[in-house]
């Protein structure tokens, strides 16, 4: 019997990968699209690469709603969560429910820290796969997504536990094993399989990246991440978030950062070249009038390092100066709809 994958938010990553996963002859791949679901529902996805070439992929089934899958009676191997995490909008974790068994394996591919936590809480019995993406996509419209030049992945298993009993290691081990296999045979050469540890540094990593870049993107009117990067005031302040968040997480995690992970002049040094113009998420977000992703960027990490004992000024000061933008933003939308 073929695995039987289930993508939830087939946006630019979701149904990229998704693409990819559905190459393997021994899949079934099927996506719950919501604002481009009639598109998806009658002509499938287009994809446009560089790296891939241009193709058109039809899932196995496309539903509009988790109950649709719901319904549908198949017993999902793989849940794969392609959603922004805003853990103080909605649970995901709970809109997943109904199509979760024991069995299922739930892939988290979604940025930020603690997203984990309300999947490990709801389903103790389930393999929870913690997946950290670097991929440059976006859809240009409904059903039509174009992929660019980036695609790296990092998949590990999550623990609860700092030692978890051999049958549930085995078991986590296994099916995370086959789901980056999944990935290689369609074609992501930088698919990585990583431990529990390994996997939340590259999270952490990550954490140094997003919270310098897509914070002061919107702090600072709308700069790209090579104007930032660019400017010398900006630059001494994204290396400061960075290098802050870079020492503090080998702390928490309790191993440190392995040679190969790239420092923030690194970082910023490749971000300097990159003349692409294009904005951080959390920008473009900011623009479009929709919420944030404050928690897993900002708020999780500074609770983290608070519960070891460690502070996070330059993060928290960020993080106090956006979340109140948001909530004055919010407040003038209400004030506007109760004069209408």
């Amino acid at each position: 019997m073929p695995l039987e994958i289930l993508f939830l938010g087939a946006g630019a990553i979701g149904a990229f990968y998704a693409s990819r996963v559905a190459l393997s002859p021994d899949t079934n791949v099927s996506v719950i699209c919501r604002s481009n679901y009639s598109a998806v529902a009658n002509n499938g996805f287009k994809i446009t690469s560089p790296q891939y070439g241009d193709y058109n992929w039809r899932p196995t089934r496309t539903f509009n709603s988790i109950q649709a899958a719901h319904e549908s009676k198949v017993k999902w191997d793989y849940v794969a969560v392609c959603t922004k995490a805003l853990p103080n909008i909605s649970d995901d974790s709970r809109l997943v429910e109904p199509v979760i068994t024991p069995n299922t394996a739930i892939v988290l591919i979604q940025n930020g820290l603690g997203v984990e936590q309300p999947y490990v809480k709801r389903f103790p019995q389930s393999t929870i796969l913690s997946a950290v993406t670097i991929a440059s996509c976006a859809q240009v419209s409904d059903g039509h997504v174009k992929h660019n030049r980036w695609t790296r992945i990092n998949v590990g298993p999550y623990f609860s536990e700092p030692s978890p009993s051999p049958n549930v290691k085995d078991r986590a081990t296994a099916q995370n094993q086959t789901f980056v296999n999944l990935l290689i045979k369609g074609g992501i050469k930088d698919a990585i399989t990583d431990t529990h540890e390994k996997l939340q540094l590259v999270r952490w990593h990550k954490i140094a990246i997003n919270a310098s870049m897509n914070p002061s993107a919107v702090l600072s009117g709308g700069s790209t991440n090579e104007e930032m990067a660019s400017d010398s005031e900006l630059y001494t302040h994204l290396k400061g978030v960075m290098d802050e968040v870079l020492s503090t997480a080998p702390k928490v995690v309790g191993k440190p950062f392995p040679p190969s992970f790239a420092s923030s002049e690194a970082i910023l040094r490749s971000t300097q070249r990159n003349k692409s113009g294009s904005k951080p998420s959390m920008l473009i977000d900011w623009e479009s009038g929709k919420p944030m992703e404050l928690e897993v960027i900002l708020g999780n990490p500074i609770r983290l390092a608070r519960e070891k004992g460690f502070e996070m000024p330059r993060m928290q000061t960020i993080y106090a100066l956006l979340r109140m933008m948001e909530k004055n933003r919010e407040l003038k939308k209400q004030k506007g709809q109760t004069k209408l």
